[in-house]
């Protein structure tokens, strides 16, 4: 039998006296290693929303109001790049304004590739993340768990416009009502946490496509 006889390797401490109030303050200042702990994690949250978040609808735009940080901000079917404006006085070359085709739509056909958010913001003092997830709506107002997709874009501190793009799922769309959470966040954070949430746009995705918007009427 291995069995272990631990009164075998006992050792006796004889203290002596006087020695005991040293002996207690060496002991105090040992060095004691300790198991770091990390007061932040760094893996993204999937869920920062603790109860219901009203944000400002970008949709009701009144004109010459800024929603948010946004000058203006428009639901397209895609964007044109003002080339005149490229190096414009005054401004940074890579900096040309950007034009939504068919600003307000917001019912688009299951074969759309691709909507569009584009935007054009107050100038910016640090470079920013400007994210979008969309998710589908019952009839109830009710949204989809999981997001249906995600895109963010990193706009530098001198630039002022830029767009989302809320790609087709590859599955195609499903018909039926869709809801867009719009986030703003410094570069190097995390993008869609519900604190950084700044308003919501709607579309629709049906067989019927919309009307092209009178643009004259919105300015």
């Amino acid at each position: 039998m291995n069995r272990i006889t631990h009164s075998r390797n006992r050792r006796v401490l004889r203290v002596i006296p006087g020695m005991v109030l040293p002996l207690l303050v060496g002991l105090a200042v040992l060095p004691v290693e300790t198991q770091a702990r990390e007061l932040m994690t760094p893996k993204e949250q999937t869920q920062t929303e603790f109860e219901s978040i009203k944000t400002p609808s970008f949709d009701d735009q009144k004109g010459g109001v800024p929603q948010s940080i946004f000058v203006w901000i428009k639901m397209a079917k895609g964007y044109e790049v003002e080339w005149d404006s490229f190096g414009r006085k005054g401004w940074y070359t890579q900096d040309p304004r950007l034009k939504p085709v068919a600003p307000g739509t917001t019912i688009f056909t299951p074969d759309t590739q691709a909507v569009y958010i584009v935007f054009e913001v107050a100038p910016l003092e640090d470079p920013a993340q400007f994210s979008a997830q969309w998710f589908l709506e019952d009839d109830a107002g009710n949204i989809s768990d999981t997001p249906v997709g995600r895109d963010t874009l990193a706009v530098p501190g001198h630039e002022r416009y830029g767009f989302l793009e809320l790609e087709k799922p590859s599955d195609g769309w499903k018909k039926g009502k869709y809801l867009v959470k719009i986030f703003i966040t410094p570069q190097g954070q995390q993008p869609f946490h519900a604190a950084n949430q700044v308003g919501t746009m709607r579309f629709k995705i049906a067989d019927q496509p919309a009307p092209v918007p009178d643009t004259a009427a919105q300015k």
